[in-house]
C-alpha cells in the first residue's frame, strides 16, 4: 500500500518509524515537503521514503492519504486539493470531522485515527473511526487497531487520548516533591518512571477491573489509600472529571 502524508511531524515520524520496522517495512510512502527539514531527514533515514514537491503530488502518487496537519490551519492546507473517490483518506486531524475534510477536498472515504507517538515502539492501541481494512492494516502493525462504529465513542477516545500531559505532570510534581525533600532528581525521575511504568502494565495485563485494582493496591489504613483518600478530598478527581467534560465539548464544539 502506497502510503501519502500531508504534514511532517512528531506523529507522522513515529508512524514511519514504526512501520518500517515492521512487516509492512516495503510501504513506499510520500511525504509533503511540510516541516522540510523533518521530511527530508526521514527520507534519509528510512527505506522507500521520498519528498513531494508538494501536497496534490503527494495525494496524486498515494492510495492511502493521511492527513496529519494542526485543526488550526487544516482548512487552509486541505482547501482546493483533490482527493479521488478511490482513495482513502486517513485523518489525525483533531475535533474536525470527516464532513469537513469531504467539503474541502472532495474526499469520499475517509476515517479518523488517533495514533500516538508510541507508534514508534508499535506499542500503540489507536482507535480507528469508521474501521476502514487499509487503516486498520496500518495501525495493527503498529500494535494494536481499535475498531469504533460510532462517533460518539471515538470522541470519548480522543478525550482521554488528552491525558498525556497530565500523566508527566503528576510524575513532574511527585518528582519536584521528592527533590525538595532531599532525593536527587535522576533518583527521584528513575523510580517514579519505573512505579507508574509497572503500574500501567499491571492495569494491561490483569483481568481487574480500575476499581478493584485500586483497591488492590491500598493496603486498608495504609500510605496508599491515604494518598488517593486525600486527592479525592481535595478535588482531585472532581478536576479530572470536570477537565474530560471540558475536553469532551470542545471536540464535539
Amino acid at each position: 500500500m502506497h502510503l501519502g502524508f500531508i504534514g511532517t511531524g512528531t506523529i507522522t515520524a513515529a508512524i514511519l518509524r514504526g512501520l518500517k520496522s515492521s512487516p509492512h517495512a516495503g510501504w513506499p510512502v510520500t511525504l509533503s515537503p511540510r516541516s522540510a527539514g523533518l521530511a527530508a531527514r526521514l527520507a534519509a533515514e528510512l527505506p522507500h521514503v521520498t519528498v513531494a514537491p508538494d501536497n496534490q503530488s503527494v495525494i496524486d502518487s498515494a492510495e492511502t492519504v493521511i492527513l496529519a496537519v494542526r485543526p488550526q490551519v487544516a482548512q487552509t492546507v486541505l482547501t482546493g486539493l483533490h482527493i479521488r473517490p478511490d482513495q482513502t483518506v486517513i485523518s489525525l486531524i483533531a475535533a474536525t470531522p470527516a464532513h469537513h475534510i469531504a467539503a474541502w477536498t472532495s474526499a469520499s472515504r475517509i476515517c479518523r485515527a488517533i495514533p500516538l507517538p508510541f507508534s514508534q515502539d508499535r506499542r500503540d492501541v489507536v482507535p480507528v473511526f469508521p474501521p476502514l481494512p487499509e487503516a486498520m492494516a496500518l495501525f495493527s502493525a503498529l500494535g494494536r487497531a481499535l475498531a469504533v462504529d460510532d462517533q460518539a465513542t471515538f470522541d470519548l477516545y480522543a478525550a482521554t487520548s488528552a491525558l498525556m500531559a497530565s500523566y508527566f505532570g503528576i510524575l513532574e510534581t511527585a518528582a519536584a516533591w521528592a527533590v525538595a525533600n532531599g532525593m536527587q532528581p535522576a533518583d527521584a525521575r528513575t523510580y517514579l518512571a519505573g512505579l507508574f511504568a509497572n503500574l500501567g502494565h499491571a492495569a494491561l495485563q490483569s483481568p481487574l477491573d480500575l476499581a478493584t485494582l485500586r483497591v488492590e493496591h491500598a493496603t486498608r489504613g495504609g500510605l496508599n489509600e491515604q494518598v488517593f483518600a486525600d486527592f479525592a478530598a481535595h478535588g482531585g478527581t472532581q478536576a479530572l472529571t470536570a477537565a474530560l467534560d471540558t475536553i469532551l465539548a470542545r471536540i464535539r464544539g
